[in-house]
């Protein structure tokens, strides 16, 4: 299917096109399709050609490599709308994790050969892209940052915040991920998960399996701007 308005208008918003104007998007995005996930499955795996990127408009696609033993390592999840792939597109040309597609997602796949033929004609419009694609990575490394300076607790009550700032303010909203899954997402042991949600009863933190609820939003925000520590 290809790109409807609407599906223009959520591409739009992504960091990496954020310095286009309508008519440059459309350029870059003549030939992409859109497509829809009724159940998960898996995208590319590492090493596969890297033929295309991908803008994630609805639902979430996990990155993620396996270990010796065959686990799967969550190294980033992304949630609409964002760009994803697309540093190998420039680089390596090889696609260098695993990626699964999560049930009700919908992305749009932006072909890489014509992609990069009008970037290469068109060098304002490429510079405009870098400078989208610099605010981007700016932004990665200063959470990349953050996230190394707090304790597992933090990790946890930020990752909780921002679940529910998407959910409109909402208390009570359900984990995304298996625990698990959120563990190696937000970088710390599956007992480590355990003892923080535990540690996070004292700040309002209310967990029923996957549904967590979230009694008291300020305390927490004081936790995640509180010195380091466990």
């Amino acid at each position: 299917m290809t790109l409807t308005a609407a599906d223009l208008d959520l591409a739009a918003r992504a960091p990496l096109f954020a310095d286009l104007d309508r008519a440059d998007l459309l350029l870059l995005l003549d030939g992409a399709h859109v497509a829809t996930y009724p159940e998960a499955e898996l995208l590319f795996s590492q090493g596969d050609a890297a033929d295309r990127f991908f803008v994630v408009l609805e639902g979430r696609v996990n990155l993620f490599a396996l270990t010796e033993t065959g686990d799967h390592s969550i190294i980033e999840v992304f949630d609409p709308v964002c760009t994803f792939a697309e540093a190998a597109i420039f680089s390596s040309g090889k696609f260098p994790l695993n990626c699964e597609v999560m049930a009700g997602a919908r992305m749009a796949h932006i072909p890489a050969p014509p992609f990069l033929r009008r970037l290469a004609e068109n060098r304002t419009l490429a510079f405009r892209l870098l400078a989208g694609l610099s605010q981007w990575q700016g932004r990665l490394m200063h959470e990349i940052s953050e996230l190394k300076s707090k304790s597992p607790g933090q990790r946890l009550a930020t990752f909780l915040l921002a679940l529910s700032a998407k959910a409109e303010g909402q208390e009570r909203v359900r984990l995304p991920l298996s625990k698990a899954a959120l563990a190696s997402r937000i970088g710390i042991a599956p007992e480590s998960l355990s003892r923080a949600l535990n540690r996070l009863k004292a700040v309002g933190v209310e967990t029923h399996g996957r549904d967590i609820v979230l009694t008291d939003v300020e305390a927490l925000r004081r936790l995640c701007l509180e010195g380091g520590g466990d």
